[in-house]
């Protein structure tokens, strides 16, 4: 049996009938000889296989358990099988492209707990198909939580114009707001800085976004302001962390990305979405925090419209790949 240094990334197919297994390729086709060594792919080699030549690649792979059948410049495969029988029209939800997506996920989860890599990679999955396929998740952050048994994990979103932290992301509005909590935004604030620290950044500075307009305006929009995010700040100031806030989300964007801010804390899904993907979208990265491995992503998904027809732009996937060989050379930092 073949092993991946510690310092290897795992790269998951994700929804094998979306853009995943092309966005990958075209990935693989830009590195190096030593890059490709220290990548593992997680997935199909009949899949991946079929995707290089979709995109005119020149690209072999071989299984993660023979290396007999790999040549000097060949890919290493952790091999996932189809389900039997399994049809996986191309561009369309199905239950059998969904069960491929997890198990994927949680195979990568297997290798980097097992020491044969150190960071994963996701390509794109579809919830629906995963509820199809009875794996109800909302997402990677929290399938990734479940399969590690991490009681929490949190959304990071990272550019080098700006980068926001979630208090929440999958679930309803109505839901987000009772989320918004004390301990919630402590540990928030607190995954965001010691992420950052593991970057480099000795004091990072944090600013917390109201949830209300205008913070609420003295409680005329609502009360959630001052009565739960001003005491956690608060709180958080307190204990020595550089955090400000709440600061009201029509500026405290734009003040981040102009410099004032290393990282926003999101009060829900689209209040920290949309401002990074209008600035970034191509080239924001998608971190899990507060879990017991490391994850980068894409921030985009499944693209079923223009899947399997050789238009898929990579460009997102080498961002989160950067990003991934990023925190696997930080885990030997000490």
């Amino acid at each position: 049996m073949t092993t991946q240094a510690p310092s290897a990334i795992a790269i998951t197919m994700g929804d094998p009938a979306g853009i995943g297994p092309e966005i990958i390729c075209r990935a693989l086709v830009g590195m190096s000889d030593e890059e490709r060594s220290g990548t593992l792919l997680v997935g199909n080699i009949d899949i991946f296989a079929r995707a290089a030549a979709t995109i005119d690649a020149r690209l072999t792979f071989h299984g993660l358990d023979a290396p007999e059948a790999a040549s000097p410049d060949s890919i290493a495969v952790a091999q996932v099988d189809k389900p039997l029988d399994a049809l996986i029209p191309d561009g369309e939800i199905s239950a059998a492209a969904g069960e491929m997506a997890f198990r994927c996920v949680e195979r990568a989860v297997k290798l980097v707990q097992a020491g044969q890599a150190g960071v994963i990679v996701t390509a794109p999955l579809n919830k629906a198909a995963l509820h199809a396929a009875e794996r109800y998740y909302d997402g990677h952050t929290g399938m990734l939580a479940s399969l590690t048994g991490a009681p929490a994990s949190f959304m990071l979103l990272a550019s080098k114009t700006l980068s926001t932290i979630h208090v929440s992301t999958h679930v309803s509005l109505k839901e987000a707001i009772s989320r918004v909590t004390i301990e919630r935004i402590e540990a928030t604030v607190k995954a965001g800085h010691e992420h950052l620290r593991q970057l480099g950044r000795a004091a990072p500075r944090i600013a917390v976004a109201g949830l209300n307009p205008h913070c609420g305006e003295g409680g005329i929009f609502g009360d959630e302001d001052e009565r739960i995010i001003r005491p956690a700040v608060e709180k958080l100031c307190q204990a020595g962390y550089e955090v400000r806030g709440p600061i009201s989300a029509d500026t405290v964007f734009y003040r981040a990305s102009r410099g004032e801010f290393d990282l926003v804390v999101a009060q829900y899904h689209d209040q920290g979405h949309i401002p990074v993907k209008l600035i970034a979208f191509d080239t924001t990265v998608n971190v899990s925090l507060g879990l017991p491995i490391k994850r980068t992503s894409v921030d985009h998904g499944t693209a079923f419209d223009i899947a399997w027809q050789g238009r898929a732009d990579a460009t997102n996937m080498k961002a989160a790949i950067a990003y991934a060989r990023q925190l696997a050379r930080g885990l030997h930092l000490d």
